[in-house]
């Protein structure tokens, strides 16, 4: 049995094994309709020559470089090449405003940025412009006309030699304590937050799950397929370094709408998910089988049913051979046909869902974590006994305790070194060597993680994005129309929102459009609805496409502490206005 050999710093791990690997390929992207792969070895002196020239254009071992890229084999190419200038990479998602990229960069001191498009240059220049730090910014494509200093990224990640090969190899400087880089995440206060991702919490958690595979599925040629954004700690840590480690091969999907033609073409092995793939392809699989008909569809439920069973009847044998022979083989075909692992994390897995692919004949193992984490606290593991009502047991290295309150406690190489610039937040979720998780649950007696609740009011929507309800919401007050407001999305496709007009504001245009100004009476009024409707559109206009309100309902009161809506300290009780308006808010997402 292969294992992995423990590595001083991630800049280390991946020189090896491009060593190892040469001319074999690495990276895949689509070019004119075909995949075309950058070997192993190209892709070591591109970092190489990468790495050279940023400390060539002063920087210093510590200094952060933002980087804003879609998935593709330059974002792993210039995440690399920055920590083996022994710098920490910042990277940020591509749907952020150009006040996340402001924040980002004056919050992190980032001295330099890369960015893929001249289209995504358009909210970061103006950034970087603003920044008091950021001294210049390298375009992987043409940039437009700027006063900001700019650089080619093909130029300056071209072919290294052997002295500079050797030069960025030499590494051993970096120990597995220090910063690798600064992932923002989405804070309770609403600004997001950097959390302190040294080298070894990524380590830690690559370990854990190749000791995964090389347990219960056998380590081999892994095939990866990349559609979960970088800047993302899980697809970052299990999408780009876990293939790292195991010499795999990346393939950078071309978008969701091409997903399902992208996995049937590559084939991948093993899959790093969030639920909402699940959700899509589980709708279009139920659609196609209902439109076949006859033996297929009744096949297809039979498979449902059985895999809701605790055992098997003799009168569903014949069943189960018929699903084994006929049904199996297909679904297999749809994910590519040598999957080993669908790994789902990010949000929280229905139950359901779990049961479902596993009746076709697909191994879903779902994960549990926290950036703050690395991001992988728990994975299911077929040799612990896959429940799909639990995340599975803690990863090696890992440990994990119950505080009194239910409270979920994590210690290991893997917790986070703080956040960035934020002792008091750090402080809160730090005490005594223990991360507190903020999410309640408890261990099974096999040993598996349950989760039960969620302690945060963060939002995590159906694809595992985290989304601040305070920062949406205190948005939203501001305007004039909106005395009230809250926000919710927790594993639904996007935000909805309830609000309260502004008693003034609602006089005043109850009185234009001659109507009593009752609350109550107007809670379902088109006109007040596409009214207060303008004025969230007008706050969605500064936000992230994650965090748009997409639809509201008007509430039939304010929020009091006199109806226990609000706290003493005049804060939202989200569970007391969801009680009220649970139904309401639910039918958002309906018709």
């Amino acid at each position: 049995m292969r294992s992995l050999e423990r590595f001083p710093n991630l800049v280390t791990m991946f020189f090896v094994r491009a060593a190892e690997k040469g001319d074999a390929p690495f990276l895949w992207a689509k070019q004119d309709g075909a995949w075309t792969p950058t070997s192993w070895a190209e892709v070591a002196r591109r970092v190489a020559s990468l790495a050279t020239a940023l400390k060539a254009q002063g920087l210093k071992p510590g200094d952060r470089v933002v980087l804003v890229s879609e998935n593709r084999p330059e974002f792993c190419i210039a995440d690399l090449a920055i920590m083996a200038a022994g710098c920490i990479t910042v990277p940020t998602y591509t749907t952020n405003t150009e006040r996340d990229h402001t924040h980002i960069l004056e919050n992190s001191g980032a001295r330099a940025a890369i960015v893929s498009t001249a289209k995504l240059a358009q909210t970061l220049l103006p950034a970087i412009v603003r920044s008091s730090t950021c001294e210049f910014l390298i375009g992987m494509e043409p940039l437009p006309s700027t006063s900001v200093r700019t650089l080619d990224f093909a130029e300056l990640a071209g072919d290294a030699d052997a002295n500079v090969m050797a030069t960025a190899a030499g590494v051993a400087g970096i120990q597995r304590d220090d910063l690798a880089c600064l992932i923002y995440t989405s804070g309770t206060g609403g600004a997001p937050r950097g959390v302190r991702q040294h080298h070894g919490a990524i380590l830690c958690n690559v370990e854990g799950c190749v000791d995964i595979l090389t347990t219960d599925f056998g380590w081999d040629e892994e095939i990866f397929l990349s559609f979960l954004p970088l800047s993302h700690a899980y697809e970052h840590s299990g999408g780009q370094f876990l293939p790292i480690a195991l010499g795999g091969q990346i393939y950078y999907a071309e978008g969701l709408e091409k997903l399902a033609a992208n996995i049937e073409e590559v084939g991948p092995t093993i899959m790093v998910v969030v639920p909402r793939l699940f959700e899509l392809i589980r709708g279009r699989l139920i659609k196609a089988v209902e439109k076949q008909g006859g033996i297929g569809k009744k096949l297809f439920d039979k498979a449902l049913e059985l895999a809701t069973r605790d055992r098997l009847r003799l009168t569903d044998y014949p069943y189960k051979i018929a699903i084994d022979l006929l049904l199996k083989p297909k679904v297999a075909k749809r994910f590519g046909g040598r999957s080993k692992a669908l790994v789902s994390g990010g949000a929280p897995l229905n139950p359901e869902i779990g049961q479902f692919f596993s009746a076709l004949g697909l191994t879903l193992l779902q994960g549990y974590g926290q950036t703050e984490a690395g991001p992988v606290i728990s994975c299911n593991r077929p040799r612990a006994g896959i429940r799909s009502d639990t995340v599975g047991p803690p990863m090696k290295g890992v440990e994990v305790k119950i505080a009194e309150d239910g409270e979920i406690l994590v210690r290991g190489e893997l917790v986070m070194h703080g956040y960035w610039r934020n002792e008091a937040e750090t402080e809160r979720v730090l005490r005594d060597g223990w991360l507190h998780t903020g999410d309640v649950g408890h261990l099974d007696e096999a040993g598996r993680l349950k989760i039960t609740d969620r302690k945060k009011d963060l939002i995590v929507n159906d694809k595992g994005d985290n989304v601040a309800p305070q920062k949406v919401e205190g948005m939203l007050t501001l305007q004039p129309e909106i005395a009230q407001a809250m926000i919710s999305g927790d594993k639904r496709p996007y935000i909805v929102g309830l609000v309260v007009p502004d008693q003034e504001w609602l006089a005043g245009w109850a009185a234009e459009q001659g109507k009593a100004p009752v609350l109550a009476a107007l809670k379902d009024d088109p006109e007040l609805h596409r009214a207060l409707m303008a004025a969230v559109d007008r706050v969605n206009a500064e936000l992230s496409v994650i965090e748009k309100v997409r639809r509201i309902a008007i509430a039939d009161e304010p929020f009091s502490i006199e109806n226990e809506q609000m706290t003493p300290s005049l804060k939202n009780r989200r569970h007391a206005i969801r009680a009220v308006y649970g139904e309401r808010m639910d039918a958002l997402y309906r018709g």
